[in-house]
């Protein structure tokens, strides 16, 4: 848990970047800190691992005070990811991800095991280990760049626009990847961006600030339902019912199937008969929205170990949507 406690933070030249900040981020889960540019969400973030120290108030890690704690010792406690990825080019790819454990005295063997699994977690191939970061497209640093800050097993992460400098296609992806890492790790998670829609997408709660302020700590869909100024609701952007649709997973709009056969049994419960295409219980309302229009079908079926749990109609997505907008 990362608790903030009245904190404020003034530089020598009489700027302050932000006043009275007071939230908690739960253990285990994913806060997106998010707003403009100069708001105060990165120096917020750098003031867990204190690469800033605060003016006024109180920043807690596991319910300890960090200004107690050795800076150095922290920040080897702490994960860290920036969108600049930093890896070592005098390193293999290997060698970086090894660089914390082997920092706190780990055995060769045991940091040797880490490597391979965070690899393979991150969805690296076994080759790349020895290679040279140089050689590595974007998206394969930034994913070592993940797993080094997870090397050491660390119960807070701390990411700074790390899919910010990425191409489109590639961001969407490595985002996808990290929710589902997200569900096979505890870590508490606090990512900073510039962008809402990342934000709505990857966070369990949503910190906006405008100017240093924190104007508002929600859960993304209580944000899109009730944003509480007209600076959230601006931030926020148009389309906020369709954008509540990328949040709701299709588990929350489903109907139960219309009897209990699987895909395999030909039951009714299947979209298009002959056709292998389903839906998870996580994916999005809005990638069922999506698929049911590119199949040009009425109704898809989501699958889970292999049954039909339920069935998604265009008609129950558009329902869902005309209610949220009038909201």
């Amino acid at each position: 848990m990362i608790e903030f406690d009245g904190v404020s933070k003034t530089y020598q030249d009489g700027t302050t970047a932000i006043e009275d900040l007071s939230f908690v981020v739960e253990e285990g889960t994913t806060t997106v800190l998010v707003g403009p540019s100069g708001c105060g969400k990165t120096t917020t973030m750098k003031l867990v691992n204190r690469l800033e120290d605060p003016t006024e108030g109180t920043i807690s890690v596991g319910g300890v005070d960090n200004q107690e704690l050795d800076e150095i010792e922290l920040r080897r406690d702490v994960g860290y990811v920036i969108q600049e990825i930093g890896l070592f080019d005098h390193l293999s790819v290997g060698e970086n991800v090894g660089t914390v454990p082997d920092l706190l005295g780990w055995d060769r063997d045991r940091i040797d095991d880490r490597v391979d699994e965070l690899l393979e977690l991150m969805g690296l191939p076994e080759e790349v280990r020895d290679d040279n970061p140089r050689s590595l497209s974007g998206g394969q640093r930034q994913r070592v760049g993940v797993a080094r800050a997870l090397a050491a097993d660390p119960e807070v992460l701390l990411m700074d626009e790390p899919f910010g400098a990425l191409d489109p296609i590639t961001r969407e992806r490595l985002q996808n990847e990290f929710l589902d890492i997200q569900q096979r790790i505890n870590t508490t998670i606090l990512f900073v961006t510039h962008d809402i829609d990342e934000a709505l997408k990857m966070g369990d709660r949503i910190a906006i600030f405008d100017v240093g302020e924190l104007v508002q700590y929600d859960t993304p869909q209580e944000l899109l339902a009730n944003p509480k100024s007209a600076f959230v609701g601006d931030f926020i952007g148009e389309n906020q019912a369709y954008k509540r649709l990328s949040i709701t997973p299709v588990r929350e709009v489903m109907r139960t199937p219309d009897d209990g056969r699987t895909p395999a049994d030909g039951g009714t419960a299947m979209a298009n008969e002959g056709s292998e295409e389903s839906l998870a219980l996580d994916d999005s309302s809005q990638t069922a929205l999506t698929e049911l229009l590119r199949q040009n079908a009425t109704e898809l079926p989501v699958v889970e170990d292999g049954e039909v749990v339920g069935v998604v109609t265009e008609s129950r997505i558009r329902s869902f949507f005309e209610s949220a907008e009038e909201r």
